[in-house]
């Protein structure tokens, strides 16, 4: 249990910036869905999508790597630190040039031919954001977590802070709503033409702001760049890169095959950039299982590595995962049968037509959560190709299936593709991890958990109620039943321990 609690402390601390920080991140979406039509935020998730890619080839999976080489009893942290920084800073300068010098052609590419500044600012912050992952990485290693959280929420609240002045404080006083007197200075730094390229400038000067946050780390960086003591950590860390990138197939195609390949008549009243910004609006939704396992895996993974040679660890690993599974099916439950208070967090109604996926995504980050914490085995056993054979055939899968459904049913076929995808890489990584690290996890008790939340949703569904307090009421019963019978399974368990 002392164990189980030191993770439960870890997951916390850093939940400060992963899930508050977040949230209040999230807190945007409101006023984005209020002042941006669904056009313009399918802008919006369409540059981010790509942007999810390259983050993933401008860090060389060598912050995975970096955390594996530290931990081996002769490392030299410093000189480990030293040597991934300075490839990092030269690779990212590289891409970074890349990208400016062919800013046009590549904007005329990915189908964004007239945002060429907004995408010439975002391979700004790529490169930032490859930089700065080495000084996080030695905060998490060192057991610095509130320093981790307290500059990760400073940037959160910078960006927070820095929306709020521009779309509801400098809009509504253009608008001439209220304080009409500073009108006339707004005028000189608000331009509504600029529309949601105030997001893209915003995060950009965010993370320029944290390179002076993060000066006590940079400060004792010393260049040391030799392709001989990096060969290694490449090795380990390019499966993990390219991981990486099928977990971002996985994640983030669908928004471009959306836009690919939706039949431009399938949704009457909306434009195939629409449905994007429908789907991304909705996918918003999913940010509480989202932000459950962003948090668990910025303290579970130094943890498991710290935990592989204690004699317990496989049951300590177990016993965790039984805990996040159970965790992430009442997220899952709760927010699945509570839509009708959720969609309050998007502003307009012509987003609503897709609040159908939410719970479809809900499941399918679930699965994600599973096979992040099932994936321990070969990240331990320093067998990552595996984790490269299952995240391809994910993202084979997730290719396949989204050129299927989404001429068929649209963005709801993006989410049952990724559903299904996730469900088929959890499944494979348990059944190899219990030939190559067998570990004792209950899957019968988690599946039955995850059978009963899943059965209560349906249910719920197919209970015509019409008044909305009555409805409310029992969908809330339906939450407290799920816990009486967690609580009534497991309290024998929690009185032998």
């Amino acid at each position: 249990m002392s164990i189980a609690k030191k993770l439960l402390g870890q997951t916390a601390a850093y939940g400060i910036s992963s899930i508050v920080g977040r949230f209040l991140n999230y807190l945007l979406v409101p006023l984005h869905t209020l002042i941006f039509d669904k056009e313009a935020y399918g802008v919006i998730g369409g540059l981010y999508a790509y942007v999810g890619f390259f983050n993933i080839l401008y860090i060389f999976g060598l912050e995975t790597a970096f955390f594996r080489f530290a931990n081996r009893p002769d490392a030299d942290r410093n000189k480990l630190y030293n040597q991934v920084l300075s490839f990092l800073i030269v690779s990212s300068i590289f891409f970074t040039g890349l990208i400016l010098i062919f800013l046009d052609p590549i904007s005329k590419l990915i189908n964004f031919p007239n945002q060429k500044l907004y995408i010439a600012w975002l391979a700004i912050i790529l490169a930032i954001d490859a930089i700065t992952a080495v000084p996080f990485a030695r905060l998490r290693l060192e057991n610095k977590p509130l320093k981790f959280a307290g500059i990760k929420m400073a940037n959160i609240l910078l960006t927070v802070g820095a929306n709020l002045f521009i779309f509801l404080f400098c809009h509504q006083v253009y608008l001439g709503n209220f304080l009409p007197e500073l009108k006339p200075l707004i005028s000189k730094i608000y331009f509504p033409e600029w529309g949601v390229g105030y997001i893209f400038l915003i995060n950009l000067i965010a993370n320029l702001l944290l390179l002076p946050m993060l000066w006590r780390e940079l400060s004792s960086f010393r260049f040391d760049l030799n392709f001989s003591f990096m060969k290694p950590l490449l090795r380990y860390g390019y499966p993990i890169m390219l991981m990486g990138f099928a977990g971002m197939v996985n994640e983030l195609i669908d928004r471009i095959l959306l836009l690919e390949l939706l039949p431009p008549d399938f949704y009457p009243d909306t434009s195939v950039k629409g449905a994007l910004g429908i789907y991304n609006a909705c996918y918003k939704l999913a940010m509480f299982m989202t932000l459950t396992i962003q948090a668990f895996r910025y303290a579970g993974e130094p943890f498991f590595f710290s935990q592989v040679k204690e004699k317990d660890s496989a049951r300590t690993f177990a016993f965790v995962m039984k805990w996040f599974a159970l965790v992430c099916t009442f997220i899952f439950l709760f927010v699945s049968l509570n839509l009708d208070i959720f969609k309050l967090f998007i502003r307009r109604s012509e987003y609503y037509p897709g609040l159908g996926i939410v719970p479809i995504l809900l499941l399918a980050n679930l699965f994600l959560g599973l096979y992040y914490n099932l994936s321990t085995w070969f990240k331990l056993t320093d067998k990552t190709h595996f984790g490269t054979f299952i995240s391809f055939g994910g993202a084979l899968i997730t290719i396949i299936l989204n050129i299927i459904l989404i001429p068929r049913l649209g963005y709801m076929g993006c989410a049952w593709a990724t559903l299904a995808c996730y469900f088929c890489m959890a499944a494979a990584c348990y059944l190899l991890g219990q030939k190559y690290y067998p570990i004792p996890y209950p899957v019968v008790s988690i599946l039955a958990y995850l059978g009963l939340a899943v059965g209560l949703v349906i249910l719920a569904a197919n209970v015509p109620i019409t008044d909305i307090i009555i409805r409310h009421v029992f969908h809330l019963v339906l939450c407290v039943l799920f816990l009486i019978v967690v609580w009534l399974v497991e309290k024998p368990r929690f009185i032998k321990m």
